[in-house]
């Protein structure tokens, strides 16, 4: 498995500020197939994109196109204690002061996977009490990792995260500057939705836009917007698209073809750099 640095010349270097995304929302709407196409639309824009998996179920390798094989090799950094004993001074062995802000930069030299041309990826992996306050040298890596994902080249970050904003809590709102709130039609994933837009405004993330996924019918959008549209300022949707199911885990299929998910999510990535989120 190849783990060496992207290239840093591309067509889209210099086109502005870095961008770094938490995409989030009640399980099963479809969190990690958008986080995947949506690198691929930004990696064929020519930005250098990394793609983060904070979810321990570690689907994001296979949904991003890697085969099996290599995506079932890859060794997470919550399950790297070399490298998490290097950084917070803590070994099985020794238990003596913790590093609490170790130096992460070289992370995704040293445990990235390269997708494609500008694409990588870093699987984070689980830590069983990530989001309780715990001190683990584990949690303080990951969490480390995530409040500095600012000083990365890379020019946009995605972060694929598990339902809720819990997981790793203050990190991701010092990190990122945009949560894109994942929702279907169904009450309680919009339910969640409003939960995870306060938890995010409460947390310090700036902005917040709800996606709309999965979207069969323009009745149930029109819900949606009627029930949502005070709580978001903006609301984006995504239509159903038979290709997902047919093509799953992989969206590589996906890209290039005339599938109208594909073309709804460079819709998207437009607005995202478009309406320069970040501050």
């Amino acid at each position: 498995m190849t783990t060496i640095p992207m290239a840093v010349s591309h067509p889209g270097a210099g086109k502005g500020r870095k961008i770094r995304v938490v995409i989030t929302g009640k399980g099963g709407v479809g969190k990690t197939t958008l986080t995947a196409l949506l690198a691929h639309c930004f990696g064929e824009q020519g930005y250098r994109v990394l793609a983060v998996d904070g979810d321990p179920q570690k689907n994001l390798a296979a949904t991003l196109g890697l085969a099996e094989a290599e995506a079932a090799a890859i060794v997470p950094l919550s399950e790297r204690g070399d490298y998490i004993a290097e950084k917070t001074g803590i070994t099985t062995k020794s238990r003596g002061l913790m590093v609490l802000n170790p130096d992460t930069a070289d992370v995704v030299d040293r445990a990235g996977v390269i997708v494609g041309d500008r694409i990588r990826l870093l699987v984070m992996g689980g830590v069983k009490n990530a989001g309780s306050g715990c001190l683990c040298p584990e949690y303080t890596l990951l969490s480390s990792v995530l409040r500095n994902v600012r000083s990365l080249p890379d020019d946009i970050v995605l972060l694929d995260t598990p339902a809720g904003l819990e997981h790793f809590g203050r990190a991701v709102a010092e990190g990122f500057d945009l949560a894109l709130i994942v929702t279907d039609s169904s009450y309680n994933a919009v339910t969640v939705a409003h939960d995870l837009v306060r938890l995010a405004r409460q947390s310090g993330i700036r902005d917040q836009v709800l996606v709309v996924n999965q979207v069969k019918e323009n009745s149930s959008l029109q819900k949606v917007r009627n029930r949502s549209s005070v709580v978001f300022p903006r609301i984006f949707s995504v239509p159903h698209d038979p290709c997902v199911t047919r093509y799953e885990p992989s969206v590589i299929p996906m890209i290039g073809s005339d599938c109208r998910v594909v073309e709804a999510v460079r819709q998207l990535c437009g607005m995202i750099v478009r309406d320069s989120f970040i501050g």
